[in-house]
C-alpha cells in the first residue's frame, strides 16, 4: 500500500508538469513575419510528422481585429503532415494574425500562432488572440490516464504471461492483479476516452459533454486506438472468468492470449512515436515487442512477489527456473528494440546530453541498469534453488578426519540454517524480487515522461527550418522578445522586424503588446546594438514613436556576428524594465 500510494502522488503531481508536444511545425506559407504583395488564397502549414486536424484548428483575425471567416481545415495535396485552409477574396491590406492548433500523430495536441501582412503592415496590428491554451486540470487528468494504462497494461498481460507460461501449481494469487490490470485499464481507457475531445482542444473537462466534439474526437487516430483497445479488452474479460492456468494450457489458448495481448500493444504503437517519423513499419514493430517484453519483465515481476508471499504452496523451482528464462528473453528483446527506438528518436550521440528527450532516455538507461542488476541478483537465487539442497550442503562438507570408527562432529559453518537453506534462499529471492519490482515502477513513470518529450530526432529536423523572412524584402527577420514587469501576470512581447537583417544600413520596426495579448502604448522604447566579440556599440537605434509602432530607417550595423540587441522599456512615467537577446547578422 505504500509503494502504490508512492506511485498515485507521483502520477498526480507529475502530471501537472508540461509535456512536449512531439510535432514542430517546420514551416508556414505565408511565412511568420512575411509581407506578401497580393492576398494569398490559402494559409498553409508544414510539420515534422502527420498531424490530424481540428474544426477549430485555425483562426484568423484581420487589421480591425474581427475574425476572418475561413474554409474547413484539411491537408494540402494529400500530405498529412501539413495544415490547410481557404481565405476569404478580397483580404484589405494590413497584418493579419493566425493561431492555430493541431493534433500530432502520437496523439499530443501542439498549438502556436504568427502573422503575416498583405500590402504593408498595419500602424496598429491586431491583437494577438489567445492560445489554444492547455487546460491545466484536463492535462493533469489525461496525463493521470495514461501513466495508469502503461502500469496496467504491464500488470494486465505480464500476470497472464506468467500464469500461462511459467505455471505455477497455485494460481490463485494472479486473479488479484489480473482483475486489477483489467479494470484500471478499462478505466483508464475509458477515461482517455470521454476526456479526448477537451484535451485536443485545450477545453475544460466540462466540455466533455459536448457530444458533436466527442463525436468528432472518435474519428482520428488516437480515438480509434482507444476504441480499438475498449473492444479488446472487452474480449479479454470472457477470458478472466476462466481460471488463469491448468497445468497444460491448451495450445488453441496460448495462442489466442499471445494475439489479444499483440493487438493490444498496437493500439499504443499506432498513436505514439512509432506512427510518426522515419521507418514507420519497422519502428511500430519494435515499439510493440518493447512494450510486450517490458509487460513479460516488469509485470511478470508483481506475479512472481505475490506467488512467492502469498502462495498456499510454494511454487517449485522449475516455476521459477521459467519466469528466469522467461525474463531473459525479454531483457534480450528490451535491448536490441531499446537501441533502435534510442537510435530512432535521438538521430546523434550529442542529443543525449543536449535535449530534454537525450537526458530523459539517459536517467532511463541509469534506472534500468538498477533494474538489471536486482535481476541477476534474483537470477543467482533462482539458480540456487533449482539445485537440491542436498548436494549444496554434501558438497560443503569436508571429508571427516579423525579415528577410524570416530563420527566426527560436522564444523559449525556447515551446521543447515534454521528452516533449511531452501527457506533462506526463498527469503532472499522475495526481498530480490521486490527490489526489481520497486525500481521497475521508477523505470515505467519515466518511460511515460519519455513518450510526453519532443523527440530529439524531431527537435533538430525543427531547428534546421529557415529562418521566417519577409517577402518582397530579402533577408528581412522577424523576433519576438518576451519582457517582464515584474508583477504576477504582468508580461508582454514586443514584435520587432528588421529589413534587411544583414551588415549595412537597416530599418526596423517594432511594436508592442500587453499581457493580455493586445496592442499597448508605452511613453518610450529604446533599442540598441552591442557586438561584444569587437568591442563595438552600444549602437543606438534610435526608433521613434510612428502611431502605434516604433521604427527607424538609420540603423547601421558595421559587421557581420552575433549582436546582442537590448530593449528598454518604459511601461509607466517611473517604471521601465529591459530586456535582451541575440540577433545574427550577415553579410
Amino acid at each position: 500500500m505504500a509503494l502504490l500510494g508512492a506511485v498515485l502522488v507521483l502520477l498526480l503531481f507529475g502530471g501537472a508538469a508540461p509535456a512536449s508536444a512531439h510535432a514542430a511545425l517546420r514551416g508556414s506559407d505565408p511565412e511568420d513575419g512575411s509581407v506578401v504583395k497580393s492576398a494569398p488564397r490559402h494559409l498553409t502549414l508544414t510539420f515534422t510528422e502527420s498531424v490530424g486536424l481540428l474544426d477549430d484548428s485555425f483562426r484568423v483575425y484581420g487589421p480591425d481585429n474581427r475574425r476572418v471567416h475561413l474554409g474547413e481545415p484539411r491537408h494540402a495535396d494529400g500530405g498529412s503532415d501539413t495544415a490547410r485552409t481557404e481565405l476569404p477574396g478580397g483580404l484589405a491590406d494590413g497584418t493579419y494574425t493566425v493561431a492555430w492548433r493541431v493534433v500530432s500523430a502520437d496523439s499530443h495536441p501542439v498549438s502556436g500562432a504568427f502573422t503575416f501582412s498583405v500590402g504593408k503592415p498595419s500602424p496598429t496590428p491586431p491583437a494577438a488572440p489567445a492560445d489554444h491554451a492547455e487546460h491545466p486540470v484536463t492535462k493533469s487528468l489525461y496525463d493521470t490516464g495514461r501513466y495508469l494504462a502503461y502500469i496496467a497494461a504491464a500488470l494486465l498481460i505480464g500476470t497472464a504471461a506468467f500464469a500461462a507460461l511459467c505455471r505455477p501449481p497455485d494460481p490463485a494469487p494472479l486473479r488479484l492483479p489480473l482483475l486489477t490490470g483489467w479494470w484500471t485499464l478499462l478505466t483508464a481507457t475509458a477515461g482517455l476516452l470521454v476526456l479526448r475531445a477537451p484535451y485536443e482542444k485545450g477545453a475544460s473537462p466540462a466540455t466533455a459533454l459536448d457530444l458533436p466534439a466527442f463525436a468528432d474526437a472518435l474519428t482520428g487516430r488516437p480515438g480509434l486506438a482507444l476504441l480499438t483497445r475498449l473492444a479488446l479488452l472487452l474480449l479479454a474479460a470472457a477470458a478472466l472468468l476462466v481460471p488463469p492456468v491448468r497445468r497444460a494450457a491448451p495450445r488453441v489458448h496460448l495462442a489466442a492470449g499471445a494475439a489479444l495481448a499483440l493487438a493490444l500493444a498496437l493500439t499504443w504503437a499506432a498513436a505514439e512515436h512509432a506512427s510518426a517519423g522515419i521507418q514507420v513499419p519497422v519502428a511500430m514493430a519494435s515499439s510493440v515487442l518493447h512494450l510486450l517484453a517490458t509487460a513479460c519483465w516488469l509485470g511478470g515481476l508483481t506475479a512472481l512477489l505475490l506467488t512467492l508471499y502469498r502462495a498456499g504452496t510454494p511454487p517449485p523451482a522449475a516455476t521459477i527456473a521459467r519466469f528466469s528464462r522467461l525474463a531473459f528473453a525479454s531483457v534480450t528483446v528490451l535491448v536490441v528494440t531499446g537501441v533502435y527506438q534510442s537510435w530512432r528518436g535521438l538521430g546523434s550521440w550529442s542529443a543525449l546530453t543536449e535535449t530534454s528527450y537525450g537526458r530523459t532516455l539517459t536517467v532511463k538507461l541509469a534506472v534500468t541498469v538498477f533494474l538489471l542488476a536486482a535481476a541477476a541478483l534474483s537470477r543467482r537465487w533462482t539458480a540456487l534453488l533449482a539445485r537440491p539442497a542436498t548436494a549444496v550442503a554434501e558438497a560443503r562438507v569436508p571429508e571427516p578426519v579423525g579415528a577410524p570408527g570416530t563420527p566426527p562432529a560436522p564444523p559449525r559453518w556447515a551446521a543447515p540454517p534454521p528452516g533449511g537453506p531452501d527457506a533462506l534462499r526463498r527469503r532472499a529471492l522475495r526481498r530480490s524480487v521486490l527490489a526489481e519490482v520497486v525500481v521497475a515502477v521508477v523505470v515505467l513513470l519515466v518511460t511515460t515522461v519519455l513518450t510526453g518529450t519532443l523527440p530529439a530526432r524531431a527537435e533538430a529536423e525543427a531547428a534546421r527550418a529557415p529562418e521566417p523572412q519577409v517577402a518582397g524584402l530579402p533577408g528581412a527577420s522577424a523576433f519576438t522578445v518576451p519582457y517582464d514587469v515584474g508583477t504576477p501576470g504582468d508580461r508582454g512581447t514586443v514584435q520587432i522586424t528588421m529589413d534587411p537583417g544583414r551588415v549595412g544600413e537597416n530599418g526596423l520596426q517594432a511594436v508592442v503588446f500587453g499581457a493580455d495579448g493586445g496592442l499597448t502604448f508605452v511613453p518610450e522604447l529604446r533599442i540598441s546594438f552591442t557586438l561584444e566579440a569587437k568591442d563595438i556599440g552600444p549602437i543606438d537605434a534610435k526608433a521613434t514613436d510612428r502611431g502605434g509602432y516604433w521604427a527607424t530607417n538609420d540603423l547601421n550595423l558595421p559587421l557581420e556576428g552575433s549582436w546582442t540587441m537590448r530593449l528598454t522599456i518604459r511601461v509607466s512615467e517611473v517604471d521601465q524594465v529591459s530586456a535582451v537577446r541575440q540577433v545574427r547578422i550577415t553579410r
